[in-house]
């Protein structure tokens, strides 16, 4: 990672959040109320893949822009893959998480639980009532979206909250604030619903002569 972003761990919790809200085609939700768009997501898709446009900016106002592909399937599993401007990969397998920093030669590995803990991903990669972790707030409609806002009832999720636009039945962009005072903006395109997908995706192999780091 860059200087004016040193957490990595915020990266990580970003992309777990993202995978599980990014939105497919496949149902239409277009005349309900964001909640319950979300709900119907929730519900009615098991996987799906797709490209992102993520931007960073850090309190000091510095910004980052970030795009590349992703993949999810319930429950649990997981593929964030940044390709500009510098690569990195976050896949998880349903039971561990590794992130791998090509440029610093590193990998992280976690336990699924431990990464994702408290956030969002661990009710929408899996099952759940959503408003078990999180206090779902309806938003003003903006910028053509409906909005609500996750705010999670745990103090350790590392994020304040997650505000979550719909049009259509479909997540279309996510911003996220965390607990560093650093905000996530991200866009989603070229989704497909439920495809089937290798089980290789989530399977992540540690390249020789990279360091690996387990925070267990």
């Amino acid at each position: 990672m860059h200087a004016y972003f040193p957490n990595r761990r915020r990266i990580l919790t970003a992309a777990v959040l993202l995978c599980g809200l990014a939105g497919v085609p496949g149902f239409s939700q277009a005349a309900q109320p964001a909640l319950a768009q979300l709900q119907a997501f929730v519900d009615k898709v098991e996987s799906a893949t797709g490209r992102f446009q993520q931007e960073q900016i850090s309190p000091d106002g510095a910004k980052r822009v970030q795009a590349g592909a992703f993949a999810f399937q319930r429950p649990g599993k997981f593929r964030w893959e940044v390709e500009q401007p510098y690569p990195q990969l976050i896949v998880s397998d349903g039971r561990r998480v590794y992130q791998y920093d090509p440029d610093l030669e590193q990998v992280t590995e976690r336990t699924a639980g431990q990464a994702i803990g408290a956030s969002p991903a661990a009710l929408l990669f899996g099952s759940g009532s959503l408003d078990e972790a999180f206090d779902l707030q309806a938003q003003p409609d903006r910028d053509g979206l409906q909005w609500l806002r996750a705010v999670p009832k745990t103090p350790d999720a590392g994020f304040t909250h997650a505000d979550i636009g719909f049009s259509g039945g479909l997540p279309q962009r996510l911003e996220l604030l965390d607990a560093f005072g650093q905000t996530s903006r991200i866009l989603f395109s070229g989704l497909q619903a439920n495809p089937g997908i290798p089980a290789a995706r989530f399977q992540f192999t540690v390249p020789e002569g990279t360091d690996l780091v387990k925070m267990n």
